[in-house]
């Protein structure tokens, strides 16, 4: 039967999970702050060093050589930098759902407890409705896990294209991760 200790145990463990996915969304914003301060570094020294390479060009061919060259390694910083922010959010996304997964199998545990507990306590001659409770409950918890399980799916899926794609766009990247 639930109790004053039951809740008081269950909100401790709600609070630990509250601030638990608060310190994980902290790394990951820490994560992109980096990445950008990182990111707005180097594209300022490439604009210094092409603002040198303009102001020293003599002939207007060599600007359109100079355009023609920044192009593609450009495009191909700018999709690693959306692979690095992809990466880093999918990172703290697994992470927050690794906790959220945690909290919803103690919780359910807990649910359990108490509906098993509720059900010791059932009056005689209620075998009928106790097992039809215990056969709604069952096929509740078996949704449940098969729609957790889902989810991870189509979250493993979504990383694997979105690293496929980004591997394509991007084919340095794909040499130095192998």
């Amino acid at each position: 039967m639930l109790n004053v200790e039951h809740i008081l145990n269950a909100q401790k463990s709600q609070i630990g999970t509250a601030f638990g996915a608060s310190a994980k969304v902290f790394e990951g914003v820490e994560q992109l702050a980096r990445l950008n301060l990182q990111a707005g570094k180097s594209t300022l020294d490439q604009c210094a060093e092409a603002c040198r390479a303009v102001l020293g060009m003599s002939d207007p061919q060599q600007l359109v050589v100079l355009q023609a060259a920044t192009v593609e390694p450009t495009a191909a910083k700018w999709t690693g930098y959306a692979g690095q922010v992809y990466a880093i959010m999918a990172a703290t996304g697994a992470e927050l759902r690794q906790l959220a997964e945690q909290n919803a199998n103690e919780v359910q545990g807990q649910v359990v407890s108490a509906v098993e507990a509720a059900l010791a306590n059932a009056p005689a001659g209620s075998e009928g409705a106790t097992a039809l409770v215990k056969t709604a409950f069952a096929a509740c918890n078996s949704a449940f896990q098969n729609a957790q399980e889902a989810w991870r799916q189509a979250g493993q899926a979504a990383d694997a294209q979105v690293e496929s794609m980004t591997a394509s766009l991007t084919p340095g990247r794909a040499k130095r991760a192998a």
